[in-house]
């Protein structure tokens, strides 16, 4: 919108006036990031009869352009010719974004178009105003990556030190209260009136034979009420997605002592003494920035008894292990086996042998039917080798295991030496940050180069680090051992199940034999 203009043809270019403030600041003591405050003195620098357009995001951030449609307008202006010079009151307003700063101030170099800003008047054109600009937005970029960061370990920490909700899309069957709880104030999830659908959920869950869709059906049939309404979607009826997530959802239970063997026994961090688990009050499940899960009791009461609770985890957990596929039964490995060569599943086929009364069975490779094709159709190495290769080979786990939890504990050297060159990279880091107030555009350009270089070493060492964690993560095998002694009194479906525990995938050539990858 031009809100001032002392000539209207289109023969004459305009001057941007780029205002911008995000949410953050609208927070902050500082009137002069008002949007007002920006427009004011940028017109006052441009005088009031100049031929300028003012382009305003408001409550966007500066991390990126393409979500600022008023930036967007300006750049396709600016390409069309249209605009002379771009005028904000400081670099940042601009961008955040170190890189695509630079991409962006390269562009309208090239369509012959400069950016003053009010606040730091030095001259770009020279290679000591450009420095300084780069620095000014460097820094400017690494203060939004920390308010980011700064804001994740809040709630983190909120998340691990109360039992208050910690905001979001609210549970279903729950609604919030403010209250104090311990002398701080927060919100506390309190049952609405959904909670009876809940209820009705696990209720039937819980029993044999009983599917998401007969819930669903039950619903539909007595008119429960089991509307779900959010700001993205329509008011609709939960589908069997939703129905199931919320089932696994620890904030209903009446968590007692065996729930909280549940979770410790599967790896998640106990927050919370086991004697705060009480029979009452239900859980919440949170995830820590590097992919680890923790619990931690909610202030708020849960109204599924343990359990029922537990009797549906249970129930849905041999569910994701027994699959829907009817080719079980003829085979334990179904759905396991994949082809070395293109990744596509191997499927089992059949064949009749002696006038129809002998059934045989052999390997086929999708990967050869599909458009990109593979090394063959049907496969040479037959189910059967494979199937005692691979029980085999299940056995041996197993033993390696139970060797490895009889082992003495011994400090784990390569995980210390790896935390130790972290350390030492994130030192380096420091270090080179420290000098960038001060480097020319030569030296500049050098310690961004090497920064990123040392972050991506700095990521293999973190990737290390949590693949030496899974390495020395104890398995409890005892559900295992059994099974894997009473092998041939098993069904084909129950080997299944085993194997579903044990196994991630096993790759499958004549050429180059089986490859087993264990998941235990």
């Amino acid at each position: 919108m031009r809100t001032k203009s002392k000539n209207k043809t289109s023969n004459y270019k305009i001057t941007a006036i780029y205002v911008r403030r995000s949410v953050s600041d609208k927070d902050k003591d500082n009137n002069s990031l008002s949007i007002d405050a920006q427009k004011a003195e940028c017109i006052k620098y441009v005088g009031e009869n100049e031929n300028y357009r003012i382009y305003c995001d408001d409550g966007k951030s500066g991390k990126d352009a393409i979500h600022r449609p008023a930036f967007m307008q300006m750049m396709s202006d600016a390409k069309e010719g249209l605009i002379a010079r771009i005028i904000v009151k400081k670099y940042d307003r601009f961008s955040r974004n170190m890189r695509e700063y630079l991409n962006i101030t390269n562009e309208l170099d090239n369509l012959g178009i400069s950016v003053y800003s009010l606040t730091e008047p030095f001259n770009t054109a020279t290679k000591e105003g450009r420095m300084m600009r780069n620095n000014l937005l460097n820094f400017a970029e690494f203060e939004r990556e920390t308010i980011a960061a700064r804001t994740a370990d809040a709630y983190n920490t909120k998340a691990r030190e109360t039992g208050f909700y910690q905001g979001g899309t609210t549970y279903y069957g729950y609604i919030t209260e403010r209250r104090t709880v311990n002398g701080k104030t927060g919100s506390v999830l309190v049952p609405s009136e959904q909670a009876e659908a809940v209820k009705i959920a696990f209720d039937m869950y819980k029993h044999q034979g009983i599917s998401l869709a007969d819930i669903i059906r039950y619903y539909k049939e007595h008119n429960v009420n089991c509307i779900i309404a959010s700001k993205r979607t329509r008011k609709h009826n939960f589908t069997r997605e939703q129905l199931s997530s919320f089932l696994c959802n620890p904030v209903y239970v009446r968590a007692d002592k065996n729930v909280y063997q549940y979770f410790a026994s599967k790896g998640y961090e106990m927050l919370d003494d086991i004697d705060a688990y009480d029979s009452a009050h239900g859980l919440f499940r949170h995830t820590n920035a590097d992919g680890s899960k923790f619990i931690k009791v909610g202030y708020h009461e849960g109204y599924i008894d343990a359990d029922s609770w537990l009797a549906v985890q249970d129930k849905k957990s041999k569910n994701s292990i027994v699959h829907h596929n009817t080719d079980a039964v003829n085979s334990w490995l179904v759905g396991l086996v994949k082809c070395a060569h293109c990744g596509y599943a191997i499927h089992l086929s059949y064949r009749w042998i002696k006038k129809h009364t002998e059934k045989v069975r052999f390997y086929t490779d999708y990967g050869a039917i599909n458009f990109k094709g593979c090394v063959k159709g049907v496969l040479k190495t037959t189910p059967d080798s494979v199937e005692n290769a691979v029980f085999d080979a299940m056995k041996e786990r197993i033993e390696q295991l139970e060797i490895a939890k009889k082992e003495t504990a011994k400090p784990d050297s390569k995980t210390e030496s790896i935390k130790a060159d972290i350390i030492r990279l994130d030192e380096e880091i420091h270090k080179l940050m420290d000098k960038l107030a001060d480097a020319d555009d030569v030296l500049f350009d050098y310690i961004n180069k090497r920064v990123k270089e040392l972050h991506n070493k700095k990521a293999k060492f973190e990737e290390s680090l949590r693949n030496q964690a899974r390495k020395h993560k104890k398995i409890d095998t005892s559900p295992l051992t059994e099974p894997l002694k009473n092998w041939d009194d098993l069904s084909t479906r129950e080997k299944h199940d085993v194997a579903m525990t044990m196994i991630d995938v096993i790759y499958l050539s004549d050429e180059t034999g089986i490859d087993i990858h264990f998941s235990i």
